[in-house]
This record gives structure tokens, sequence and C-alpha cells, in this order.
């Protein structure tokens, strides 16, 4: 079986409490993972944001800030492994280490973050390079890289797909403070540059758009890769 990492997006997953979507997605996750050893890190999301917002009101500093960040990124994999009851591993992975040895299990793995000033994007980067996997996949709030926020500039263009390289050039200006939420930030496009594993970036807002790439093919996102072979269908 092929293995699969997926960056889920804490803003697509768990964007509120209120509207979540961890429902949604356990039906497509079970999917994938009938097919292929499947990896899932957790993003902190809307709560997160909320928790380091109040740290920095506080006068809290940023790395504790990160810390609360990374407590309710554990809290949502708590949440989503529940949900998916056998099939995934009954622990949540606190470090890269762990979710490789819980990966032979068999069953789904689930993690959050793991240090403080790197993002859940960059822990599912180098994640998919300790695991060797296929194909590393963020599932986000945009359907694809741009060459700005699409969400703040109408005049922003999509790529179809580029290079490592040209990923670095985008996201090297990123801020990166606790509870950031850029499309990709630039530690985990550095991991994507040297560990030479595809990169999909697409549109997680709806859970079906993730079976459909894996299995199918089926997709409008970006794909970083150096090689002209297409990384899917698996």
């Amino acid at each position: 079986m092929k293995k699969v990492v997926i960056s889920l997006g804490g803003s697509i997953l768990i964007p509120s409490l209120e509207n979540h979507t961890i429902k949604e997605y356990v039906p497509v996750l079970r999917k994938i993972a009938k097919k292929h050893r499947l990896f899932v890190v957790v993003g902190g999301g809307g709560e997160a944001r909320r928790y380091i917002s109040i740290t920095r009101e506080l006068g809290i500093d940023e790395g504790t800030s990160d810390e609360v960040g990374i407590l309710i990124t554990r809290l949502n994999a708590t949440m989503l492994i529940a949900a998916l009851g056998e099939d995934a591993y009954p622990k949540v992975a606190e470090s890269h280490a762990e979710a490789k040895k819980y990966g032979e299990s068999g069953k789904i793995v689930v993690m959050g973050g793991i240090t403080p000033g790197q993002t859940t994007d960059a822990v599912a980067a180098v994640l998919s390079e300790r695991v060797g996997a296929s194909v590393f996949i963020n599932a986000t709030s945009v359907d694809g890289i741009y060459t700005a926020d699409p969400r703040k500039d109408p005049e922003a263009t999509r790529f179809d797909e580029m290079t490592p390289k040209k990923l670095l050039e985008i996201v090297g200006s990123s801020a990166l403070g606790a509870g950031s939420n850029n499309v990709l930030d630039i530690v985990a496009a550095r991991v994507v540059e040297r560990s030479g594993i595809p990169l999909v970036v697409l549109d997680g807002r709806e859970p079906k758009n993730l079976s459909n790439a894996i299995l199918k093919g089926k997709f409008r996102g970006t794909v970083v890769s150096e090689g002209k072979k297409k990384p899917l269908p698996l």
C-alpha cells in the first residue's frame, strides 16, 4: 500500500466548534484508508486562533502562544480519532517517530502540532519524509497556490503546476507568528524541495475533493513537483 500524508487545515476541519466538518470527513478518510496507508496532520483552526488572541492580550510570548495552539491541534486530532473509531490508531502521535510507529498498525494515524514556530503543514511535510510518502496533500481553504491571496486580490491567478523553487519564491515573504494561516509556510516549502515528494494543494472545503484526487486523480489545485509524472491518482 502506498503512503499518503494529508495536512488537514484547521480552517476547514474545525473553523469553529459549531461549524466543524469532522462528520463529513470521516467516511472520506475511511475510503482512502482502504486503499492506502494514511497519515493525517490536523491544524488548529479558528479555535486555536481564539486562544492565541487571548494569550497575546495577556502579554504572553509567542513561543508560549504556540504551545497553546499545539494543544488545540492535538485536541482537534483527538476528536477526529474518536470519530474514526476502530479505523484510527487510538492515540494522537506527538512526534514523527510515534506517527511512524503507529503507522505499523495499518490504521489511520492522526497528529497535530509538535514544535513552537512550526506549522502543522511543516509537521506534515517532515512526516512525508519520515514515512516515505508517495504524495503530500495540503487540504486548505483555497483551491491551489496563487500569485497572491485570492481572497484579497481579485487579480491573483492560480498555478496548475510549479516547481519547489517557485513555491519557495512565493511563500518566502510570508509572516510566521503563532496561529499563522498561510497556504503553506517557508519551512514546509523547504522540506518539499529537499524531499522530492510531490505536493498537491487543493480545496478541502468539500471533503470528497480528497478522495476524488487520491483515488481518481480528479481535482482542481496545484501540483508542486520537479517531475513530469502526475502524482495522482495513486
